[in-house]
């Protein structure tokens, strides 16, 4: 069973199990496996699939390996949690592509407009063998890629329409630290804001940005509907995820654990 979530089967894979906050309690002698994340449990795709994950390791794993989730960013936010990885306080994550831009220039092509007409286009391209590539692409710098998690395609929302590119000139947007992503805004006239994606409800709410990039299911699970009800449906882009881990960590583990573990995960 592969852990591959679109956000339009969301509403299937929550019928199919139980989501929440509390935390696996661990038995002495199994391997603890922390997994930090930055979305909800319940209504996002990522929350759902590291649910999901968790479900499956504690159960066909139990004595042997315990998985603990921390969601919404109660461990660390994306911008940390590589950092946190490589000096081995935390074993999984599932950052947006663009967060891997310091460790490699390779995931840019995840940030260029119109490269990929549709979700289906971006499976098609992260199953070929350039695909698979990439997940190797940062082991000189400690980090292995497991597996690619969809989102979806980005969407625009702004303090008033976008009906044309004009529209965008001189509003404030944040962006992911990506600079393929500033430059595309820079190019629209706009002015882009790095911003962690916990700090984008309040950035809207307070106006100290205009708008923002994003799929639909992360401006229905954040809400950002609440703070601003301008969206324009661009599918410009794609926030995709990378289930990544580092190679020490990887590489310590028992080869029957660590094979059993890399199979539930695919």
């Amino acid at each position: 069973m592969k852990i591959r979530i679109l956000a339009a089967s969301c509403a299937l894979i929550m019928g199919s199990i139980t989501t929440g906050t509390a935390m696996a309690n661990c038995d002495d002698g199994e391997i603890v496996i922390k997994f930090s994340h930055v979305t909800n449990t319940d209504k996002h795709p990522k929350g759902i699939a590291a649910s999901l994950l968790e479900k499956r390791v504690n159960e066909e794993m139990n004595g042997k390996a315990c998985m603990q989730v921390f969601p919404n960013s109660t461990l660390y936010d994306d911008n940390k949690v590589l950092e946190a990885m490589l000096n081995g306080d935390v074993h999984l994550a599932a950052p947006s592509l663009s967060k891997f831009e310091k460790f490699t220039k390779k995931f840019r092509i995840f940030d260029l407009p119109f490269v990929f007409q549709d979700v289906a286009a971006v499976d098609r391209f992260q199953n070929s063998e350039d695909g698979e590539k990439l997940k190797n692409a940062m082991k000189r710098r400690g980090l292995v890629g497991l597996a690619f998690w969809h989102n979806g395609m980005k969407q625009m929302s702004a303090s008033r329409p976008l009906i044309k590119p004009s529209d965008a000139a001189g509003l404030k947007f944040r962006v992911q630290a990506s600079d393929v992503l500033v430059a595309q805004f820079e190019q629209l006239g706009a002015s882009p804001q790095k911003m962690s994606f916990k700090e984008v409800y309040g950035g809207l709410q307070t106006k100290v940005i205009d708008g923002q990039e994003n799929t639909w299911s992360n401006i229905y699970g954040k809400k950002f509907f609440e703070v601003q009800d301008g969206n324009s449906q661009t599918n410009h882009g794609v926030i995709d995820y990378l289930v990544v881990t580092s190679v020490d960590w990887l590489d310590d583990l028992d080869a029957d654990v660590r094979d059993q573990f890399l199979t539930i995960l695919d």
